[in-house]
């Protein structure tokens, strides 16, 4: 179990982790060294890229298309064994491709160390390689250094950590040398520092409690080596649906088999043994052949490819092919706040002055009053936060917010500086939570200071009102004090602002900051993006909840939510440290009334997620700090923010460009419309199959020879479905696709009017096929194979048109509203007929008498078949709507 060394005594510290004020001595650190290893995180072995592509060739239907491959090389169909293994080839190379981009998280973290820190060594100061610290080595910081590895402070002066990676908070944390006695989170232990934060104020000494993995980047380091990533809904679907569908082929091919068999035992034969048993092998073989969609994955592939595209388009980036359609399927977003839904930029929102005056202040500097203008100048003056040439704006975050203030007020903040330089100052300090400057003010010395409200209160005995300085009432303290009290509740950082004139021109003193004139207050937050309302009602009228989890504090945290919408009445809000005192069983209870976390750790993170996802939902969560890669990397889909950090990135499956939480919706919707679209293409592939296998086991029962020679249907499965399935796959969505509710991640690929619609389509599919074969077979079997091979092809084509809606007819879906679907149709046609050709015929096994005629007729049963198809739509569509206007006068 991981030490608490932030409730120790420092002299406890000291004494267990082995470690001595003025530094360790090479030998013992050479000891510890060889004992504990280096400062460097470690991570499990990786897969090789070889063990990656073995493990694409463990799912039963590539399974089955290998053991149909191996057949057909045998019997020497090697054109078809070369197609089907290509195809095969092709998806292994592409999996293997999206594993090892996925693999970058641990390198990412890696690279957040520091490469060199200072520290004490035999009582001298050295600059050493970061990896080399050990446990107990006594180090020293100042801005801008990294913090090379956890510690508890032994001194500070002023110093400010950021600490947004871990915590999530766009403001730096304060720290100080105190003793904290109960347990709390990461963000509150001011009196330690953490691995992997940046120093970006002050200094400080600190003796190392933790290294590589024992440190609380290497925590988030280990929950990412341990979590696992989910198999998307689709992904889920199809694994289900392949191992079924493999079962079934092979059982249909062996029975197949046996009957065949059977039959020449029984005198059925042509006399050749050998030779009918073959010709029996390859007429089950062919079956496989008709029922597998050697293209599925590939078309799901480049399906998913469009969406992405798409998503591209609305600033989402996937990096995942598979999360374009999780994401449509997700019924509950996890989002952090700082930089998601929020501006992750501290920003002034209100004032208040002495004399009672607050709300806005006019953009015109040439109408304030005396307090505004001083208020604006001592915001101005007391503050270390830079404006480059460039525009660029260095410093503390709060700093800048009151920089951007003057900026957005009009007020001409460079020519207010350089006309009152600093001549002192008392840098802000944790302890007196004040920060004061001394400046020359129309030829007098003034001190002017800013800081915490109730410390500046007590040290303030006159205000400025109106222009005038007036002795401090207890009246006039307790409104101020009312006001202030206001601020809070709203969440909102405030700062209080003072001068005082001085007499001496000699250095200042702490003791000048006493009896000062106070002149207002300065309240500011960082404020929810404008996109997020509507963002926020979008996603509920699509049945997503969004779930605020945040490392900021509670309050702050439901200000925001109520303001965005997240958190309405009756709804619940939790701090890591309560989420930690609940059960499973009392958080799965809670779990959809709570809307707010804060505070929380990266294992509460996980916790949340996995608690949703227990539940039977799909679960999205957006994050940008490195606290958010476990979770980000255990969600069913993980959304890294643009402006996040790498290790984010690399744990998520999509990145928001603009890191606009409004983006995301935009993204579900495209996900939907995508997963409507694949169940299209897919219902599409296995009508066309089933009309396929229905027709050979028709032949097969009546005695006749198979419809269809192996590549005959390789070329109808991998060419002609190819292109009208990825057709398919651009249709536009639904006006209705975020008015309805997260699918059932549990429903399968055939759910809904998915499966009545491929029996139906199929078995028209088969009935002219069989008339066609029929026909043929009057004049000879060779003419009947063609008849047969012509029909399926033209009506699994046609089909496209029947295919782009379960409910609408092609016409009322607007013919050319997807004119991809219509080119599909013109080149299959092309291509069918490039089997037409003299040199093409043998091949195809279409014989010479085969001609305008045949091709007409085989035309016209394919358009026969699907005119039904679309007229029965149109029928049970209209039969529907009768109903539904029915039922609207019976309610009226």
């Amino acid at each position: 179990m991981k030490k608490v060394f932030y409730q120790q005594a420092i002299e406890d510290v000291l004494e267990e982790t082995g470690s001595q004020l003025n530094g360790l001595p090479q030998e013992v650190v050479e000891q510890k060294q060889a004992s504990f290893g280096f400062n460097e995180l470690a991570g499990k072995e990786k897969k090789s890229s070889l063990a990656l592509f073995i493990d694409t060739f463990k799912d039963a239907m590539v399974i089955v298309l290998l053991v149909v491959t191996m057949i057909q090389v045998v019997m020497g169909a090697h054109i078809e064994a070369l197609v089907i293994f290509s195809v095969l080839m092709l998806n292994s190379i592409v999996s293997v491709v999206q594993a090892k981009k996925a693999e970058g998280s641990l390198d990412a973290l890696k690279n957040l160390s520091a490469p060199e820190a200072k520290v004490l060594r035999d009582g001298q100061e050295v600059t050493i390689p970061a990896k080399e610290i050990v446990v107990g080595d006594i180090v020293l910081l100042e801005a801008g250094d990294y913090v090379p590895a956890d510690g508890r402070l032994i001194e500070a002066a002023s110093l400010k950590v950021d600490e947004g990676m871990l915590t999530g908070e766009s403001v730096p944390a304060e720290k100080s040398v105190v003793d904290i006695t109960r347990q709390v989170p990461i963000g509150d232990r001011i009196n330690s520092v953490f691995s992997g934060t940046i120093v970006t104020y002050g200094r400080a000494k600190f003796v190392v409690t933790g290294i590589a993995n024992e440190t609380e980047i290497g925590e988030v380091a280990n929950m990412l080596e341990s979590t696992d990533e989910h198999k998307t809904p689709l992904q889920r679907g199809l694994d289900k649906f392949s191992h079924k569908l493999s079962l079934a082929i092979l059982g249909l091919s062996l029975v197949i088999l046996a009957v065949q068999i059977a039959r020449i035992f029984l005198g059925n034969g042509s006399g050749d043994l050998v030779q009918d048993i073959v010709n029996a092998f390859m007429f089950a073989v062919a079956v496989a052949v008709a029922a597998i969609p050697e293209a599925l994955q590939s078309i799901v592939t480049i399906v998913l490819s469009i969406g992405t595209k798409k998503m591209a388009k609305k600033n989402a980036i996937i990096r995942q092919l598979p999360a374009v359609e999780t994401l449509g399927s997700a019924s509950v977003i996890c989002t952090d706040k700082t930089g998601t839904l929020t501006q992750n930029k501290m920003t002034v929102v209100d004032y208040y002055l002495a004399n009672g005056q607050k709300d806005e202040l006019e953009n015109r500097p040439e109408k304030w009053s005396t307090d505004e203008a001083k208020l604006m100048q001592i915001s101005l003056l007391v503050n270390d936060a830079k404006v480059t040439v460039e525009g660029q704006k260095l410093g503390d975050p709060t700093e800048i917010a009151l920089i951007d203030n003057g900026l957005v007020k009009n007020a001409n903040v460079q020519e207010i500086q350089v006309a009152h330089p600093r001549i002192g100052e008392l840098p802000f300090d944790s302890d007196r939570k004040l920060m004061s400057t001394l400046h020359e003010i129309n030829g007098q010395h003034q001190l002017m200071v800013k800081g915490a409200p109730d410390v500046m209160f007590n040290r303030s005995s006159h205000v400025l009102v109106n222009g005038e300085v007036v002795p401090m009432t207890k009246e006039r303290l307790a409104m101020i004090k009312k006001q202030n009290e206001s601020f809070a509740k709203r969440a909102l950082r405030v700062l209080a602002f003072a001068y005082k004139d001085l007499d001496s021109q000699e250095g200042i003193t702490l003791d000048d900051e006493s009896d000062l004139i106070f002149v207002g207050l300065l309240a500011m937050i960082d404020p929810p993006r404008e996109e997020v309302y509507d963002a926020i009602r979008e996603a509920k009228q699509a049945g997503i909840k969004t779930v605020m989890i945040t490392g900021d504090h509670k309050t702050t945290a439901v200000a925001i939510a109520k303001d965005i919408g997240i958190f309405n009445e009756g709804d619940m809000a939790l701090t890591g440290t309560e989420l930690d005192l609940l059960t499973n069983e009392e958080l799965a209870n809670y779990l959809e009334k709570i809307s707010v976390y804060a505070r929380v750790s990266p294992e509460n993170k996980i916790r949340i997620v996995r608690a949703w996802q227990e539940k039977g939902h799909v679960s999205a969560m957006t994050g940008d700090g490195v606290n958010d890669a476990p979770a980000l990397k255990q969600a069913d889909i993980g959304i890294a923010m643009g402006t996040g950090t790498d290790v984010a990135k690399d744990a998520a499956a999509m990145v928001l460009t603009d890191d606009n939480f409004a983006s995301i919706i935009s993204a579900v919707s495209v996900g939907r419309n995508v997963f409507d679209n694949i169940k299209k293409a897919i219902a599409y592939l296995f009508a066309g199959n089933l009309g396929a296998i229905l027709a050979i086991i028709f032949a097969l029962i009546v005695g006749w020879d198979s419809p269809f020679t192996a590549l005959q249907l390789l070329f109808i499965n991998l060419v002609n479905d190819s292109l009208p399935a990825i057709a398919l796959g651009m249709e536009k969505a639904e006006p209705t696709i975020m008015k309805r509710a997260p699918r059932n991640p549990n429903e399968g690929i055939f759910s809904g009017d998915t499966f009545v619609s491929v029996a139906y389509r199929g078995g028209l599919i088969a009935l002219v096929v069989i008339v066609a074969q029929f026909i043929g077979m009057q004049t000879s079997t060779q003419l009947g194979v063609a008849m047969a091979f012509s029909t399926l092809i033209w009506a699994r084509t046609l089909q496209t048109f029947a295919a782009r809606s379960n409910t609408e007819t092609s016409i009322q879906a607007g013919f050319f509203k997807n004119k991809v679907v219509v080119w599909a149709v013109v080149i299959c046609s092309l291509l069918y007929f490039v089997t037409l050709l003299p040199i093409m015929r043998p091949i195809f096994a279409i014989p010479a008498s085969f001609g305008v005629v045949e091709v007409g007729m085989s035309l016209g049963l394919a358009l026969l078949a699907v005119l039904l198809m679309e007229t029965t739509k149109f029928v049970l569509n209209r039969k529907e709507s009768k109903q539904a206007d029915t039922y609207a006068v019976v309610e009226k």
